[in-house]
């Protein structure tokens, strides 16, 4: 999810097309083959995977309001894993080692790439990481067009390939398949996918692309045998509405979301709202739900704008930390603490995204995690 503030005409809302013949919550054919499987976010990971940003595209402003929250999801993680950091070149390396190394960050779990990117959003232009039958570690490279060419992303696109050669691990070229941005998509890890079809089914990322034909491909490269499938708005931001923003699985037997009120907010269809409180896993158990709240209060950046009412369901879940969204408002405490009651076992890290937020995402949408 996410673009820079200078293009967002609307804000931001993380997750149409014709729908199919197929229900919105559909099971895949039993003859459609698993090639690869996706290992679930809170899977232990190697490392994280961060894209720094630089004052190349937006200019110094934009750079110096976001190094903070770089900075803080930085050293939230390194002390439990890997954190592999996109640096623009190498004046840009050194720029960051220092802001790191002067808050004391344990530099020898960072690690850089030094590669050109457009913009921030390496979870939506970054490397998908998954296992083949034997278990074996591979890159899904699923191409990435800006969220329909919205926005500059030659360089952004390069960047699943340049890490799997720096890696040596094999690269599974998707590009000719399928455009999907890893916010569009959720699993469960347990088979079951949930997605808008605004952003997959979406004629400015898969030209005439059903909903079964999705879902062949989704179950092939990413292991999953089950779909929950919204709607979604297209045109109402720029990621035609990411899952990412309202809801996610916080494990196979949970989904975590809204009040029906703050989806409204957030612009998800009644209709989404009925489909998502209806969803049932591969077995056909229904969900349990936990709903974290909107901000109280319009959030206001640390350089006097408004950006509305955020969402904390926009978190990433990282080795023994969960970091957590937060806007310098009320429900700051109130939702760092329903998410510490769902991962018992990690701390709850709550990382500032006033400024992050007013240029279109959260804390999930510029990490990426590299299984362990």
């Amino acid at each position: 999810m996410g673009i820079t503030g200078t293009i967002l005409s609307a804000l931001l809302l993380s997750c149409g097309k014709e729908e199919s013949s197929l229900t919105n919550t559909t099971a895949a054919t039993a003859d459609t083959a698993i090639l690869y499987t996706m290992p679930e976010e809170s899977s232990p990971h190697e490392g994280t995977w961060l894209q720094w940003p630089h004052e190349y595209q937006y200019g110094k402003s934009f750079r110096n309001r976001l190094d903070a929250t770089w900075i803080a999801m930085t050293k939230a993680l390194a002390p439990h894993e890997k954190v592999h950091i996109v640096a623009y070149d190498q004046e840009e390396k050194e720029r960051i080692t220092e802001m790191l190394t002067a808050v004391q960050t344990p530099m020898a779990n960072v690690d850089f790439t030094i590669s050109q990117t457009d913009d921030v959003w390496v979870r939506d232009n970054g490397p998908i990481y998954v296992r083949d039958k034997q278990g074996k570690l591979l890159i899904e490279d699923w191409g990435f067009n800006a969220w329909g060419r919205k926005a500059a992303y030659d360089n952004c696109n390069q960047i699943p390939a340049r890490i799997a050669s720096d890696q040596q691990l094999q690269r599974i070229d998707l590009n000719n398949k399928m455009i999907n941005e890893g916010g569009s998509v959720e699993i469960d890890g347990k088979g079951v996918l949930m997605a808008c079809k605004s952003s997959v089914l979406n004629e400015n990322r898969n030209p005439g692309m059903t909903q079964a034909q999705a879902e062949a491909i989704f179950t092939k490269y990413l292991g999953v045998t089950k779909f929950i499938w919204l709607d979604g708005k297209a045109g109402l931001e720029i990621t035609d509405m990411h899952i990412d923003g309202f809801a996610r699985f916080a494990n196979p037997t949970t989904i975590v979301t809204m009040s029906d009120d703050d989806l409204l907010y957030w612009q998800v269809p009644e209709k989404d709202i009925n489909t998502l409180l209806e969803a049932t896993n591969k077995n056909g158990n229904a969900y349990r739900f936990v709903k974290i709240p909107l901000t109280q209060n319009e959030v206001v950046t640390t350089y006097g704008k408004n950006v509305g009412r955020a969402s904390y369901i926009n978190y990433y879940i990282a080795n023994n930390r969960v970091l957590v969204p937060n806007y310098n408002d009320p429900n700051d405490a109130v939702a760092n603490s329903i998410i510490q009651g769902l991962y018992p076992g990690r701390q709850v890290i709550g990382i500032d995204c006033r400024n992050l937020f007013a240029n279109g995402g959260m804390v999930h949408c510029v990490t990426q995690q590299q299984p362990r």
